[in-house]
């Protein structure tokens, strides 16, 4: 690891600790910097902002979730577990992450707003993991042909949308956001399994 990379690594350490602790909005630049042991004019020289940081943080997240989904997508047991895995994985995995360290919901909440682009390509993302599993499916026959495997992924991602960040949309226990993931998903799979005809409505 170069020597700029390992600086950079070391402000993006810094400043999660200092964010996990205090919180998004009460960390300044300068605060990372002190306790980077460097100057604050240094620190821009690797994060432009500190809503870089903040990006710099999902982005760290979620390239360990990617890696879990592209492990489930490419495994060998039933479409529908898989899909079911996915989603169950990223719900346990945020749920975690935000109980552990509830200031990380406030960096969440600012990315959603201030970074639209960044949370959608994320989906994105996520997607090509969901087009594996469905088109599998139905290359196995367990899923009806499906038109547009990318629109239909965008759907399931958007029924699902309350377990990203469970804490952000409810106030469920664990066990109770998992019990409702399993039957959403229950009518999601019935549904893939009998297959849907779009209508003129829900054409895009």
């Amino acid at each position: 690891m170069s020597d700029k990379s390992k600086t950079r690594e070391q402000i993006l350490d810094a400043a999660m600790n200092r964010i996990k602790h205090y919180g998004y909005g009460k960390t300044t630049m300068s605060e990372i910097a002190s306790d980077c042991d460097m100057s604050a004019g240094n620190i821009y020289r690797f994060f432009a902002s500190k809503l870089d940081i903040a990006e710099a943080m999902a982005r760290q997240f979620n390239a360990e979730l990617y890696q879990s989904y592209s492990e489930i997508a490419r495994s060998n047991g039933p479409p529908a577990q898989r899909l079911r895995q996915v989603f169950h994985y990223n719900l346990d995995q945020t749920y975690d992450a935000i109980e552990r360290e509830a200031k990380i919901l406030e960096v969440a909440e600012v990315l959603g707003e201030e970074r639209p682009l960044f949370m959608n390509e994320g989906l994105a993302q996520e997607r090509i993991y969901l087009c594996t599993i469905l088109e599998d499916g139905v290359e196995r026959g367990d899923f009806a042909p499906i038109a547009d495997c990318n629109y239909t992924a965008e759907m399931i991602q958007s029924a699902l949308m309350k377990y990203r960040f469970p804490q952000l949309f409810s106030r469920l226990t664990l066990p109770k956001l998992r019990r409702e993931l399993n039957g959403v998903l229950d009518i999601i799979i019935a549904g893939l399994a009998k297959g849907i005809e779009k209508t003129p409505e829900t054409e895009h």
